[in-house]
């Protein structure tokens, strides 16, 4: 049974008239009528009564004419199904992301994105920055959000808004109200870092801060998330440089006070592998240009 003789029958079964249904298929009569002529010798029984006036289902063909409509509705879905994702419609992206990225502009792209293609689901997976590089490599994510200011020459990347570190103390600390600090005023402070295995762009970026003042940071601490980095001041172990982003936290008990030295970035970017492999991807990077480039970083309604 060929998928074009359920259709010639389907079409045929409606309109119970050669003339018409061949004009609707398109085709001359005569391969309508050897179709449907093989379909019942295929099927070893008539689909329909026809003399020189009129065309009738048998109760055979009656019985197809339900399970046919099945079958081809079933085809019509698979194929839309099928153009929907290759338009970029439909389908599912997984993004990697670390921890703090919901403090950046990442939700932001998110909505964008899915207010124009709803029918394709984010997945978003919280994988530190050296791991979402592996996975991307390995073609395991289809896009991630890192905090690097480089990616491997086998990845792509855009970077992302401009964030810089400021200074996070207890709020019972001395120096909390301050309107701004120079490193130089904390040069005796124990400071809790970022561990650099985690991601070696947070630890070297802090570094570098402390070595463009001359400071030789005292570190007694070693966090994997930059959340953990907050709590561990809030709880009085210590201070810490961070990115102004974190100050969206809303976490109690720390302050976030300017460096009166503009000091280095925190950076941070949307990396994928090349050449993009779904339109659905291609959506999602669009609306990160999009987001990135909007002037007030809002999401059209």
């Amino acid at each position: 049974m060929k998928l074009h003789q359920l259709r010639y029958f389907s079409v045929l079964a409606e309109e119970l008239h050669f003339g018409r249904a061949a004009q609707r298929l398109a085709i001359t009569q005569p391969p309508l009528s050897g179709a449907i002529k093989a379909l019942e010798d295929e099927l070893g029984t008539p689909l329909f009564t026809r003399d020189s006036k009129h065309v009738a289902l048998t109760p055979a063909g009656v019985a197809l004419r339900a399970e046919a409509r099945q079958v081809l509705d079933r085809i019509d879905r698979a194929a839309a199904a099928v153009r929907a994702v290759a338009d970029g419609l439909h389908g599912r992206l997984e993004i990697g992301t670390t921890g703090t990225m919901i403090y950046r502009e990442l939700p932001a792209i998110v909505r964008r994105f899915q207010a124009a293609t709803p029918g394709v689901e984010v997945l978003l997976r919280e994988l530190s920055s050296a791991q979402q590089v592996d996975e991307l490599l390995h073609g395991q994510l289809d896009a991630g959000f890192i905090n690097a200011a480089t990616v491997p020459p086998q990845l792509a990347s855009m970077a992302l808004a401009p964030d810089h570190f400021v200074c996070c103390l207890p709020a019972c600390h001395a120096l909390a109200a301050s309107r701004a600090l120079r490193l130089e005023q904390l040069a005796e402070e124990p400071f809790v870092m970022f561990a650099r295995e985690v991601a070696p762009a947070n630890h070297d970026n802090v570094l570098a801060v402390f070595s463009q003042a001359g400071i030789h940071p005292r570190l007694v601490h070693a966090a994997r998330q930059w959340l953990t980095v907050i709590a561990m001041v809030a709880h009085g172990l210590g201070i810490a440089l961070v990115p102004t982003s974190l100050a969206r936290t809303g976490m109690h008990g720390v302050a976030f006070v300017p460096l009166a030295r503009r000091p280095a970035q925190s950076s941070a970017l949307l990396a994928w592998r090349p050449p993009v492999a779904s339109a659905a991807l291609e959506g999602f990077l669009q609306a990160a240009r999009a987001q990135l480039q909007a002037p007030d970083g809002n999401v059209p309604n």
